[in-house]
């Protein structure tokens, strides 16, 4: 019952595809009503029409992370003040340091790093000021604790998640919100697949303890305990799921 989300607002940024769109389904499940954001609203509107099919509640907010009039605006139109926030949204760029342009590094950073504080530092004043409390999570990455190659400005955001994450447990606490990171390690999805076929994708699972990759739903228990009354006494946490790939040897 303590991951009952019965009465909830969840607002789930980057939820238009992917890890967003599924945790925003499971959530819906629970009894949140899911506040999905991203800048593709027509996607959006699909997601919201499907998760009330299923008998859920949802409704789409257009929202740019790296904007914070954008951010300031979304928030402002939810009538209410959220309960959960699950700052999802983030990009990747996969090249050598030596390749990344500047305009590239920024882009990753403003969208996985910016993002997530503008969002967090939103969703908190309201809690704050309404004095009713409530939790944060940040998605990371494995990447945010160990490094690979080819991922730099990826890898530095989500290390910037991780220890902001930290931060802002750290001096919201007192305001009754909590704010924790979720660590996936590599997931299957859509976007994804593809390269997990090809060789270079195959020896990456092959350096994986449990030899697999995880599937989204894998991710819910942890999400779910971070995001409800069942980890009320969890905050500033970095919680990895990734099948032994973080503790496997160098």
């Amino acid at each position: 019952m303590m991951t009952d989300l019965a009465g909830k607002v969840a607002v789930v940024t980057g939820a238009s595809s992917g890890l967003g769109a599924h945790f925003s389904r499971m959530l819906a499940t629970r009894g949140a009503h899911v506040v999905v954001a991203a800048r593709r609203v027509v996607a959006l509107d699909e997601l919201c029409h499907e998760i009330a099919q299923a008998g859920g509640a949802a409704q789409a907010v257009e929202l740019d992370v790296s904007d914070a009039d954008s951010v300031a605006a979304a928030v402002a139109s939810l009538g209410r003040c959220p309960d959960i926030i699950i700052n999802n949204a983030g990009v990747s760029d996969a090249r050598p340091a030596l390749d990344i342009e500047p305009g590239d590094w920024d882009r990753v950073l403003d969208t996985n790093l910016r993002g997530v504080f503008l969002v967090a530092q939103a969703a908190a004043r309201q809690m704050k000021g309404e004095g009713k409390g409530g939790s944060i999570v940040n998605v990371a990455s494995i990447l945010g604790h160990r490094v690979a190659g080819g991922v730099a400005s990826y890898a530095a955001s989500k290390a910037g998640v991780v220890r902001l994450t930290e931060a802002l447990a750290l001096e919201w606490a007192r305001y009754g919100i909590r704010v924790n990171a979720l660590c996936p390690g590599y997931i299957r999805t859509d976007l994804n697949q593809d390269f997990f076929e090809t060789d270079a994708g195959m020896a990456l699972v092959k350096r994986i303890p449990q030899r697999r990759l995880g599937r989204p739903e894998e991710l819910d228990g942890a999400l779910l305990l971070l995001a409800s009354d069942a980890g009320s006494y969890i905050t500033g946490a970095s919680l990895v799921v990734d099948g032994g790939h973080l503790v496997s040897s160098l």
